[in-house]
Protein backbone atom coordinates (compact mmCIF):
# COMPACT_ATOMS: atom_id res chain seq x y z
CA UNK A 1 0.00 0.00 0.00
CA UNK A 2 3.29 2.61 0.94
CA UNK A 3 4.58 1.79 -2.29
CA UNK A 4 1.46 2.13 -4.57
CA UNK A 5 1.13 5.20 -2.44
CA UNK A 6 3.82 6.60 -3.45
CA UNK A 7 3.84 5.74 -7.45
CA UNK A 8 -0.03 6.96 -7.28
CA UNK A 9 1.51 10.77 -5.45
CA UNK A 10 3.58 11.32 -8.70
CA UNK A 11 0.89 10.65 -10.86
CA UNK A 12 -2.03 12.35 -9.03
CA UNK A 13 -0.34 14.01 -5.42
CA UNK A 14 -4.57 14.34 -4.47
CA UNK A 15 -4.95 10.52 -5.36
CA UNK A 16 -1.81 9.33 -3.51
CA UNK A 17 -2.40 11.35 -0.19
CA UNK A 18 -6.46 9.44 -0.34
CA UNK A 19 -4.63 6.22 -0.44
CA UNK A 20 -1.90 7.38 2.56
CA UNK A 21 -4.99 8.44 4.56
CA UNK A 22 -6.81 5.04 4.08
CA UNK A 23 -4.24 3.06 4.90
CA UNK A 24 -3.36 5.07 8.25
CA UNK A 25 -7.15 4.33 9.42
CA UNK A 26 -7.12 0.86 8.23
CA UNK A 27 -4.22 0.11 10.48
CA UNK A 28 -6.07 2.29 13.20
CA UNK A 29 -8.82 0.07 13.04
CA UNK A 30 -6.78 -3.31 13.02
CA UNK A 31 -4.90 -1.99 15.87
CA UNK A 32 -8.14 -1.09 17.92
CA UNK A 33 -7.41 2.02 18.05
CA UNK A 34 -9.15 4.20 20.59
CA UNK A 35 -11.06 7.74 19.93
CA UNK A 36 -8.32 10.16 21.01
CA UNK A 37 -5.76 7.91 18.32
CA UNK A 38 -8.62 8.16 15.68
CA UNK A 39 -9.17 12.36 15.97
CA UNK A 40 -5.59 12.85 16.64
CA UNK A 41 -4.93 10.74 13.16
CA UNK A 42 -7.96 13.14 12.09
CA UNK A 43 -6.20 16.65 12.91
CA UNK A 44 -2.99 15.58 11.90
CA UNK A 45 -3.67 14.72 8.40
CA UNK A 46 -5.86 17.40 7.95
CA UNK A 47 -4.06 20.12 9.24
CA UNK A 48 -6.51 21.43 11.69
CA UNK A 49 -8.34 20.90 14.92
CA UNK A 50 -10.27 17.66 14.68
CA UNK A 51 -13.09 16.97 17.17
CA UNK A 52 -16.21 14.71 17.49
CA UNK A 53 -18.88 15.36 19.94
CA UNK A 54 -21.60 13.01 21.11
CA UNK A 55 -23.48 15.19 23.36
CA UNK A 56 -26.29 12.15 24.30
CA UNK A 57 -23.21 9.91 25.46
CA UNK A 58 -21.45 13.01 26.92
CA UNK A 59 -18.34 11.99 24.89
CA UNK A 60 -16.07 15.51 23.72
CA UNK A 61 -12.20 14.49 22.24
CA UNK A 62 -10.55 17.58 20.74
CA UNK A 63 -6.79 17.46 19.16
CA UNK A 64 -4.91 19.62 17.90
CA UNK A 65 -2.79 19.54 14.21
CA UNK A 66 0.35 19.14 16.41
CA UNK A 67 -1.38 15.98 18.30
CA UNK A 68 -2.11 17.98 21.70
CA UNK A 69 -5.48 17.75 23.20
CA UNK A 70 -7.39 20.75 23.94
CA UNK A 71 -10.92 21.88 25.75
CA UNK A 72 -13.74 21.77 22.67
CA UNK A 73 -16.14 24.90 22.82
CA UNK A 74 -19.45 25.25 20.68
CA UNK A 75 -18.71 23.92 16.79
CA UNK A 76 -19.09 25.97 13.81
CA UNK A 77 -21.88 25.36 11.16
CA UNK A 78 -19.10 25.92 8.84
CA UNK A 79 -16.95 23.29 9.51
CA UNK A 80 -16.24 20.48 7.80
CA UNK A 81 -18.63 17.72 9.36
CA UNK A 82 -19.50 14.13 8.77
CA UNK A 83 -22.34 12.05 11.28
CA UNK A 84 -20.66 8.99 13.43
CA UNK A 85 -23.88 7.11 13.99
CA UNK A 86 -25.30 9.79 16.49
CA UNK A 87 -21.99 11.80 16.76
CA UNK A 88 -20.17 14.06 14.83
CA UNK A 89 -17.10 14.53 13.44
CA UNK A 90 -15.21 17.96 12.92
CA UNK A 91 -12.22 19.44 11.15
CA UNK A 92 -11.89 22.76 12.22
CA UNK A 93 -11.74 24.52 8.73
CA UNK A 94 -14.36 25.98 6.27
CA UNK A 95 -16.10 23.67 3.86
CA UNK A 96 -16.60 22.53 1.42
CA UNK A 97 -13.83 19.62 2.26
CA UNK A 98 -11.41 19.07 -0.57
CA UNK A 99 -9.98 15.38 -1.75
CA UNK A 100 -7.91 15.24 1.15
CA UNK A 101 -10.28 16.27 3.83
CA UNK A 102 -13.25 14.28 2.02
CA UNK A 103 -11.36 11.05 2.76
CA UNK A 104 -9.99 11.74 6.14
CA UNK A 105 -13.84 12.72 7.22
CA UNK A 106 -14.85 9.29 5.42
CA UNK A 107 -12.32 7.05 7.10
CA UNK A 108 -11.68 8.60 10.40
CA UNK A 109 -16.06 8.64 11.18
CA UNK A 110 -15.99 4.84 9.58
CA UNK A 111 -13.11 4.22 12.43
CA UNK A 112 -14.61 6.55 15.05
CA UNK A 113 -18.27 4.55 14.73
CA UNK A 114 -16.80 1.13 15.21
CA UNK A 115 -15.56 1.90 18.45
CA UNK A 116 -18.80 3.81 19.44
CA UNK A 117 -20.75 1.12 18.00
CA UNK A 118 -19.00 -1.39 20.43
CA UNK A 119 -19.02 0.89 23.60
CA UNK A 120 -22.52 1.87 23.21
CA UNK A 121 -23.74 -1.69 23.13
CA UNK A 122 -23.38 -1.05 27.36
CA UNK A 123 -27.05 0.69 26.57
CA UNK A 124 -27.98 -2.43 28.38
CA UNK A 125 -27.76 -2.26 31.71
CA UNK A 126 -28.01 -5.28 32.92
CA UNK A 127 -24.84 -6.66 31.37
CA UNK A 128 -22.89 -3.12 32.70
CA UNK A 129 -24.18 -3.58 36.28
CA UNK A 130 -22.61 -7.32 35.64
CA UNK A 131 -19.41 -6.45 34.64
CA UNK A 132 -18.91 -4.36 37.74
CA UNK A 133 -20.14 -6.75 39.88
CA UNK A 134 -17.39 -7.78 42.21
CA UNK A 135 -19.54 -10.54 44.03
CA UNK A 136 -19.85 -12.48 39.93
CA UNK A 137 -17.67 -15.11 38.33
CA UNK A 138 -14.82 -13.92 36.83
CA UNK A 139 -16.08 -16.08 33.40
CA UNK A 140 -19.35 -14.49 33.57
CA UNK A 141 -18.19 -10.38 34.01
CA UNK A 142 -15.48 -11.48 30.81
CA UNK A 143 -18.39 -12.85 29.08
CA UNK A 144 -20.55 -9.86 29.55
CA UNK A 145 -17.64 -7.66 28.93
CA UNK A 146 -17.18 -9.12 25.54
CA UNK A 147 -20.63 -8.59 24.54
CA UNK A 148 -20.18 -4.97 25.35
CA UNK A 149 -16.96 -5.16 22.66
CA UNK A 150 -14.60 -5.15 25.49
CA UNK A 151 -11.90 -7.89 24.68
CA UNK A 152 -9.93 -8.94 28.58
CA UNK A 153 -6.92 -7.14 27.38
CA UNK A 154 -8.57 -3.76 26.62
CA UNK A 155 -7.89 -1.19 28.78
CA UNK A 156 -10.84 0.36 30.29
CA UNK A 157 -12.11 2.39 33.18
CA UNK A 158 -15.38 3.01 35.28
CA UNK A 159 -17.33 6.29 35.82
CA UNK A 160 -19.50 7.11 38.86
CA UNK A 161 -22.06 9.37 37.64
CA UNK A 162 -24.22 11.83 40.04
CA UNK A 163 -27.34 9.92 38.77
CA UNK A 164 -25.82 6.54 40.41
CA UNK A 165 -25.22 5.23 36.68
CA UNK A 166 -22.17 3.81 35.74
CA UNK A 167 -19.98 4.66 32.66
CA UNK A 168 -17.66 2.10 30.89
CA UNK A 169 -15.19 4.11 28.83
CA UNK A 170 -12.13 3.09 26.72
CA UNK A 171 -8.46 4.43 28.25
CA UNK A 172 -8.32 6.69 25.22
CA UNK A 173 -11.90 8.48 25.64
CA UNK A 174 -12.37 11.58 27.94
CA UNK A 175 -14.52 11.95 30.88
CA UNK A 176 -18.08 12.88 30.57
CA UNK A 177 -18.37 16.87 30.26
CA UNK A 178 -20.03 19.12 32.25
CA UNK A 179 -21.26 16.40 34.73
CA UNK A 180 -20.56 15.51 38.14
CA UNK A 181 -18.36 12.18 38.09
CA UNK A 182 -16.34 9.99 39.94
CA UNK A 183 -13.06 8.40 37.76
CA UNK A 184 -12.21 4.90 38.57
CA UNK A 185 -8.63 3.85 37.89
CA UNK A 186 -7.83 2.27 34.15
CA UNK A 187 -6.96 -1.86 34.07
CA UNK A 188 -8.05 -4.56 32.29
CA UNK A 189 -11.42 -5.76 31.94
CA UNK A 190 -11.21 -8.11 34.94
CA UNK A 191 -10.40 -4.85 37.08
CA UNK A 192 -13.36 -2.82 36.38
CA UNK A 193 -15.16 -3.76 40.05
CA UNK A 194 -12.23 -1.96 41.78
CA UNK A 195 -12.49 0.48 39.05
CA UNK A 196 -16.04 1.28 40.10
CA UNK A 197 -15.54 0.79 43.89
CA UNK A 198 -12.98 3.69 43.63
CA UNK A 199 -15.23 5.20 40.92
CA UNK A 200 -18.09 5.73 43.53
CA UNK A 201 -15.52 6.72 46.22
CA UNK A 202 -14.22 9.61 43.96
CA UNK A 203 -18.04 10.90 43.53
CA UNK A 204 -18.17 11.28 46.86
CA UNK A 205 -15.42 14.35 46.92
CA UNK A 206 -17.19 16.18 44.16
CA UNK A 207 -18.86 19.35 44.55
CA UNK A 208 -21.54 21.04 43.05
CA UNK A 209 -19.26 23.80 41.88
CA UNK A 210 -21.23 26.79 43.54
CA UNK A 211 -20.98 29.20 46.38
CA UNK A 212 -22.70 26.63 48.80
CA UNK A 213 -20.68 23.81 47.69
CA UNK A 214 -17.49 25.08 45.72
CA UNK A 215 -15.00 22.62 44.39
CA UNK A 216 -14.32 20.30 41.71
CA UNK A 217 -17.32 18.43 39.55
CA UNK A 218 -15.19 16.07 38.47
CA UNK A 219 -12.83 13.93 40.87
CA UNK A 220 -9.98 11.06 39.72
CA UNK A 221 -9.80 8.43 41.93
CA UNK A 222 -5.81 8.24 41.21
CA UNK A 223 -5.78 11.79 42.87
CA UNK A 224 -7.17 10.67 45.59
CA UNK A 225 -4.36 9.10 47.59
CA UNK A 226 -4.85 8.90 51.45
CA UNK A 227 -7.87 11.10 51.31
CA UNK A 228 -10.09 7.70 49.89
CA UNK A 229 -9.31 6.57 53.48
CA UNK A 230 -11.71 9.13 55.06
CA UNK A 231 -14.56 7.80 52.83
CA UNK A 232 -14.69 4.98 55.34
CA UNK A 233 -15.06 7.54 58.29
CA UNK A 234 -17.71 9.06 57.02
CA UNK A 235 -20.92 7.03 57.13
CA UNK A 236 -24.71 8.27 56.70
CA UNK A 237 -25.72 10.00 59.49
CA UNK A 238 -22.19 10.12 60.95
CA UNK A 239 -21.15 12.81 63.37
CA UNK A 240 -19.55 16.13 61.47
CA UNK A 241 -15.93 16.61 63.23
CA UNK A 242 -16.04 20.29 65.24
CA UNK A 243 -13.74 21.63 61.99
CA UNK A 244 -16.47 20.57 59.46
CA UNK A 245 -18.95 22.52 62.07
CA UNK A 246 -16.61 25.00 61.88
CA UNK A 247 -16.92 25.54 58.30
CA UNK A 248 -20.58 25.55 58.16
CA UNK A 249 -20.67 28.32 60.67
CA UNK A 250 -18.31 30.64 58.31
CA UNK A 251 -20.59 29.59 55.80
CA UNK A 252 -23.68 31.03 57.13
CA UNK A 253 -21.73 34.71 57.98
CA UNK A 254 -21.26 35.63 54.09
CA UNK A 255 -21.79 34.25 50.60
CA UNK A 256 -18.14 34.22 49.21
CA UNK A 257 -16.83 32.57 52.50
CA UNK A 258 -16.78 28.98 51.09
CA UNK A 259 -15.37 29.89 47.73
CA UNK A 260 -12.64 31.53 49.35
CA UNK A 261 -11.64 29.12 51.53
CA UNK A 262 -11.97 26.46 48.80
CA UNK A 263 -9.61 28.83 46.38
CA UNK A 264 -7.08 28.99 49.80
CA UNK A 265 -7.16 25.32 50.07
CA UNK A 266 -6.45 24.29 45.98
CA UNK A 267 -4.05 26.97 45.23
CA UNK A 268 -0.49 27.53 45.98
CA UNK A 269 -0.41 30.24 47.42
CA UNK A 270 -2.81 33.47 48.82
CA UNK A 271 -1.86 35.43 45.33
CA UNK A 272 -3.00 32.85 43.44
CA UNK A 273 -6.12 32.24 45.53
CA UNK A 274 -6.48 35.49 44.62
CA UNK A 275 -6.26 35.33 41.05
CA UNK A 276 -8.79 32.31 40.46
CA UNK A 277 -11.21 34.46 43.17
CA UNK A 278 -10.41 37.47 40.74
CA UNK A 279 -10.33 39.99 43.61
CA UNK A 280 -7.01 41.83 44.99
CA UNK A 281 -4.92 40.42 47.06
CA UNK A 282 -5.84 42.94 50.02
CA UNK A 283 -9.70 42.26 49.58
CA UNK A 284 -8.53 38.14 50.21
CA UNK A 285 -6.33 39.56 53.29
CA UNK A 286 -9.34 41.07 54.67
CA UNK A 287 -11.76 38.14 53.54
CA UNK A 288 -9.18 35.53 55.82
CA UNK A 289 -9.23 38.25 58.79
CA UNK A 290 -12.93 37.79 58.94
CA UNK A 291 -12.77 34.01 58.13
CA UNK A 292 -9.79 33.06 60.46
CA UNK A 293 -11.68 34.09 64.27
CA UNK A 294 -14.73 32.04 63.38
CA UNK A 295 -12.35 28.82 62.39
CA UNK A 296 -10.54 28.66 65.15
CA UNK A 297 -7.48 28.58 63.38
CA UNK A 298 -5.02 30.02 60.93
CA UNK A 299 -5.12 28.93 57.08
CA UNK A 300 -2.45 30.78 56.15
CA UNK A 301 0.37 28.52 57.39
CA UNK A 302 1.05 25.35 55.93
CA UNK A 303 -0.35 23.34 58.82
CA UNK A 304 -3.65 24.93 58.59
CA UNK A 305 -4.20 25.02 55.01
CA UNK A 306 -3.93 21.13 55.57
CA UNK A 307 -6.83 21.15 57.92
CA UNK A 308 -8.93 23.48 55.74
CA UNK A 309 -8.56 21.07 53.28
CA UNK A 310 -9.38 17.90 54.94
CA UNK A 311 -12.37 20.05 56.14
CA UNK A 312 -13.52 21.00 53.05
CA UNK A 313 -13.04 17.00 51.93
CA UNK A 314 -15.00 15.80 54.80
CA UNK A 315 -17.82 18.18 54.78
CA UNK A 316 -17.99 17.03 50.83
CA UNK A 317 -18.42 13.12 51.76
CA UNK A 318 -20.83 14.43 54.36
CA UNK A 319 -23.06 16.53 52.15
CA UNK A 320 -22.95 13.24 49.76
CA UNK A 321 -25.61 11.39 48.63
CA UNK A 322 -23.92 8.15 47.41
Amino acid sequence: MKDLAVRLAALDPDAGAALRVIAYFDRLTEARAGLQTIVRGAAVLAGCPARLTDDPHRIQVRVQPDGASSPAGEPDPAWMSAPVGGATLWLERPGPPGPVEAMVLERASAAAKAILDRTRRQADPALSELVIDATAAEPLRLQAAARLGHKPTDRVRAIALDDGTAVLLPESAGPPPATRAGIGPTGPVASLPESWAAARIALRFTAEGTEQDPGRRIVHADDLGGLALLATAVTPGSEPIPDVRALERAAATTPWMLTTLDAVAETASLRAAATALRVHHSTLQDRLAHAIPVLGWDVRDPRGRLRLQLALALRRLHRSRH
